[in-house]
């Protein structure tokens, strides 16, 4: 039925974009979710990302080799103390409402996401004091501290920029009517349906715009997406499982591209809320014992036919950050029941398991399930829908929490969310003096060799202390029709639509 419904959803889209000169080209995207809110400020979801970079562009950019390069910012100088940023603006940029993206408009977006309520943004620009508007298109960021990850974080949400007119107008609904300086604004949205967006007239780059509308369709069922992209109903589709690449390459009508992640996929461990209080959450010798009851490549055969990355960071294996000291643990279970003994804890442990729905995710879980069953712990699988676990995580409602994070270009962005104390996305909610300070100085050096050696002191504290078991990294898998020209995989598996063509 879902499969039909889209064909005759496309199908009505289509006869909607009405006869003109030539026929409008609309690029039909399917999500493996629905997005969060469509507000950069207040957006945390990797879909969402996927979502936000039809329309809305950043003061920075990533290429194919994570080198940083301008967006809407045309250069960027650091002081001799590293205490202050000067960012030179594009000009002739415009929103989506037709008001300038001038250096106002950038000062407002900057600290809108330092001070609204709530916002996801405000530990990503910690270091931020304050701007200062040098000219009309040139701002400078003064910094409280030196922050080294500072332009890679505008490379993402926190570098977006929002119309000031439309996000003063609307407050906290800005989400639903969303204003930003992108190749596409935004149209319509149905949840659980749909997202529409039309190509915008005066996008500063225009001329590498070649598709009239974007659609994105959020389908969870990847076989369901799948069919989709063959039978003409969508153009791309995100998320391909691993166990149908030899499919997807197989058809001559198709392409895969592919990146691994610099993300990760872990089981989050609720330590500070959890209501129950059980023997997870109260000793560290069971949170190993439960680590030792996995084995990470195992998972990647079983589930994944091996095109996966075991991992036990929160970078890969390959990432120049990676803490080579501190290898992966083979499984252990006779050590793993050790340490529950140790800890006095008679099993069964009993654990409330939160797994976003979704057909691999509910695999991985089943299969630890399994492992950690031998080594005395019944996880009990609650599978939920995306955004709901994310707000049941947030409220310490789950014990272990299979979640993943697409990643970031800097290593500070794949752990300092999640591992500093009262973090907006410490779901664990774990405390640490010495990973805080850890994740504190990382910030403060930009040499490689010296941040690497703080960050080796942050991997010990997380390794004893295992708030979050890091399983595996994923290999971005993107599937598209060869109508579509121009695709190209970036490392942050993000599906950028500058110089796409539907044939």
């Amino acid at each position: 039925m879902k499969i039909l419904r889209l064909a005759m959803f496309a199908a009505a889209f289509l006869l909607s974009l009405g006869t003109g000169v030539h026929a409008q080209t609309t690029l039909r995207v399917g999500l493996a979710e629905d997005p969060d809110i469509l507000d950069p400020t207040m957006a945390r979801t990797y879909v969402g990302r996927i979502v936000f970079a039809s329309f809305c562009d950043k003061l920075f950019d990533i290429d194919e080799k994570l080198n940083i390069v301008p967006q809407l910012a045309l250069s960027h100088e650091f002081s001799d103390d590293g205490r202050e940023v000067t960012i030179k603006l594009r000009p002739g940029v415009k929103f989506h409402d037709g008001e300038p993206l001038d250096a106002e408009a950038a000062k407002f977006s900057l600290e809108r996401h330092l001070t609204f309520p709530g916002s996801f943004r405000k530990p990503e620009l910690a270091a931020l004091d304050h701007v200062d508007i040098v000219d009309p298109l040139t701002i400078k960021l003064v910094l409280k501290s030196p922050f080294s990850p500072l332009i890679a974080q505008l490379t993402d949400r926190a570098g977006m920029m929002i119309s000031p007119k439309a996000a003063k107008a609307e407050g906290d609904k800005f989400g639903l009517h969303p204003v930003c300086a992108g190749p596409y604004k935004f149209v319509e949205r149905v949840q659980q349906d749909r997202i529409v967006f039309e190509k915008f007239a005066d996008y500063w780059n225009k001329d590498n715009i070649f598709i009239d509308r974007v659609v994105f369709l959020p389908i969870v069922d990847a076989t369901v997406r799948l069919a989709n992209l063959k039978s003409g109903g969508l153009d791309l589709i995100e998320r391909v499982l691993a166990t149908d690449i030899k499919d997807v390459r197989a058809d001559s009508r198709l392409k895969l591209s592919t990146a691994i992640e610099l993300g990760y996929q872990g089981v989050t461990l609720n330590i500070g809320k959890d209501k129950a209080k059980g023997p997870l959450s109260q000793s560290a010798k069971v949170r190993q014992a439960l680590d030792l009851s996995i084995d990470r490549e195992a998972i990647n055969q079983v589930v994944f036919n091996g095109e996966f990355k075991p991992g036990n960071q929160w970078v890969n294996p390959d990432h120049p950050y990676y803490q080579k000291s501190f290898p992966i643990r083979p499984r252990d279970v006779a050590k793993a029941k050790a340490l529950l003994k140790e800890a006095g804890v008679t099993p069964p442990v009993n654990v409330d398991f939160m797994v976003p729905k979704g057909a691999e995710t509910e695999a991985v879980a089943q299969v630890i399930q399994s492992m950690a069953s031998e080594t005395g712990f019944d996880m009990k699988i609650r599978v939920t829908e995306f955004a709901t676990s994310l707000k049941q995580a947030e409220a310490g409602e789950y014990q272990a929490y299979l979640l993943a994070w697409s990643g970031r270009i800097d290593p500070d962005g794949n752990s300092y969310i999640f591992q500093h104390k009262d973090a907006p996305q410490n779901y664990s909610a774990w405390s640490n003096a010495e990973a805080d300070k850890a994740l504190d100085d990382a910030r403060l050096v930009t040499d490689p060799a010296q941040r690497k050696a703080i960050y080796e002191k942050l991997t010990k504290a997380v390794m004893e202390d295992e708030p979050l078991l890091y399983i595996y990294h994923r290999r971005i898998l993107i599937a598209h029709t060869t109508k579509l020209d121009g695709y190209k995989q970036m490392p942050d598996g993000l599906v950028r639509v500058i110089g796409l063509k539907l044939k």
